[in-house]
């Protein structure tokens, strides 16, 4: 019997509602946006939506500088938009996980504002303040990721505060005892009103070093982005950072079926620890492995491998391709491998997180200088294209008309539509029996329906072809599949006869051939994935 979770089960959608759907005509994407289109999250065979953040804020950093943690942002609707939205997604049988931001709030957040008021405030140690160093500059060396020092200078109190993003965004203490506790009760708020989950954002640096030591050199630094020219040693993964995962994920687990996900940037070997010693951590800690690994058959599979070899006992894998920090994957590999990119990404052990738009192949859009939004690009131009995000942020191309269907004819959204909309949209690919969208829900719905693909075990499989990828997944007592991934431009033959005799392909990347093949002889097509059905009765031991 299956007993696996559904968010073990399940694939999880990005949606990032500044650009999915605009219903008030106002350039920006909305809540009641996003509930007109659940329909096609629900045929497209997802399990959860997980919305960027939708809180209201001032928006320096789009949503992340949070200024009330227990409201809706006006810009996408009211709470009864969302309460709407949640009945109507389980209504239809699918989740809904909020982005929680607990690392730092908006400087207009009310706790922010007692904290600045004066020295002796009861809150004024919510937030990380100190005394300029001697020579009247920062407090130490940290700097922030988007460019310059982590400190700001308060001219009202004579202290400098933390941020390690915009200054707009200082950062809370979670030494203070009553920090905590304040969110865990943001945390109960939205879980009493239904949500089934968190994905919790910068959660590996929510703990700082109390002394605030200078952060070393990074001897391999590049020269490129100044924030990698320090070791973060003092700013991030601290030992303490456990404990206050442990307490929230013990907050969450006294709501049944819920779930949380941490975003997580560490080598393998520290973030395999933020499942926690007894599994009392994050229920998965973000894999981002396929994200920096360079796009070849040799190198993913060594990344699989390495990956599966150090999870703990009982901890569950998840897989990310794109979100909306990272460069589109058709931009990244190319259109022919982005399909094959979705097979990887569907077909591997675990949880999938999809990113809105991947399902048709949207590719990163170039912004013009004057229609540039994102902190780091505004901050650091010279470096714009290297570190801002605003390309992997436009509207959602549903079909063919003025703004791709994201907004009315007339309106400018809040970023340009791609200039592909006209042929890339979800209207057109709908009607189109052999494209990425008709792959990627055929391929959603087989992944729901057969257990060794949603829940069975992986094998990879070694091959002579360095241009191949090929791994087996298995349930008991269940149809086995072979999954077999051409990563280059040249068609490739392969031998497989030690895995079985025959197999049935199932899908194709491009939906164009069915059958029974000799695996003895299999032949992969250029930019190609299979998925072979292996049935039980033939599966070789």
């Amino acid at each position: 019997m299956n007993d696996q979770l559904w968010w073990q089960r399940g694939v999880i959608y990005q949606v990032y509602p500044r650009s999915f759907q605009d219903s008030n005509h106002d350039g920006l994407g909305d809540l009641p946006g996003i509930e007109s289109r659940l329909d096609y999250l629900a045929r497209l065979g997802i399990e959860a939506i997980w919305l960027s953040p939708i809180f209201p804020s001032p928006m320096a950093d789009f949503g992340y500088d949070v200024a009330d943690y227990t409201a809706v942002n006006p810009i996408f609707g009211d709470m009864d938009n969302f309460d709407r939205l949640l009945a109507a997604a389980h209504e239809r049988g699918l989740k809904l996980l909020l982005d929680l931001v607990p690392n730092h709030t908006s400087d207009q957040h009310l706790w922010f504002e007692e904290s600045r008021a004066s020295r002796d405030n009861p809150k004024r140690d919510w937030y990380i303040w100190r005394d300029s160093a001697q020579d009247g500059g920062p407090p130490n060396n940290w700097l922030s990721y988007f460019g310059g020092p982590a400190w700001t200078f308060d001219e009202r109190t004579g202290q400098y505060y933390l941020h390690q993003f915009v200054t707009k965004q200082p950062e809370l203490n979670y030494r203070h005892p009553e920090v905590l506790p304040a969110m865990l009760d943001v945390m109960r708020f939205w879980l009493d009103k239904g949500v089934d989950g968190f994905r919790v954002d910068v959660i590996w640096l929510m703990l700082k070093d109390d002394a605030l030591r200078d952060e070393p050199p990074n001897p391999l630094w590049d020269g490129v982005n100044p924030h990698d020219s320090l070791l973060h040693i003092y700013t991030q993964d601290l030992p303490g950072v456990h404990e206050i995962i442990r307490s929230m994920r013990g907050m969450l687990d006294d709501y049944e079926g819920r779930m949380m996900v941490g975003e997580i940037y560490l080598p393998l070997a520290k973030l395999m620890a933020y499942y926690g010693r007894s599994s009392d951590e994050c229920h998965q800690p973000y894999n981002f492995q396929l994200i920096n690994t360079p796009w070849t058959a040799t190198a993913v599979r060594t990344a699989v491998d390495e990956y599966e070899a150090v999870l703990p006992d009982g901890a569950w894998p998840n897989w990310v391709l794109g979100n909306h920090d990272q460069k589109r994957t058709a931009s990244r590999v190319g259109f022919e491998q982005a399909r094959v990119a979705n097979m990887l990404l569907l077909t591997l052990r675990g949880t999938p997180t999809l990113y809105y738009g991947e399902e048709i192949g949207m590719t990163n859009v170039p912004i013009p200088p004057e229609c540039v939004q994102d902190p780091p690009a505004l901050l650091q131009p010279e470096i714009a294209e290297l570190i801002g995000r605003d390309p992997v942020r436009t509207p959602m191309q549903w079909d063919g008309s003025a703004n791709a269907g994201f907004t009315a004819s007339g309106v400018t959204p809040w970023l340009p539509v791609a200039p592909d909309y006209a042929t890339v949209n979800v209207a057109r690919q709908d009607q189109d029996p052999f494209s990425m969208l008709r792959f990627v829900r055929q391929l959603l719905h087989l992944r729901r329906s057969e257990p060794a693909l949603h829940s069975g075990s992986l094998q990879t499989i070694p091959l002579d072809n360095d241009g191949l990828f090929a791994y087996r997944r298995t349930y008991p007592e269940a149809d086995s599949f072979l999954v077999m991934l051409n990563f280059g431009e040249k068609s490739l033959q392969v031998d497989l006869g030690s895995v079985a005799a025959k197999a049935t392909i199932t899908l194709t990347t491009r939906l164009d051939r069915s059958g029974a093949v000799d695996l003895a002889s299999l032949r992969v097509a250029a930019n190609e994935g299979l998925v072979l059905r292996l049935p039980l009765a033939q599966r070789q031991s």
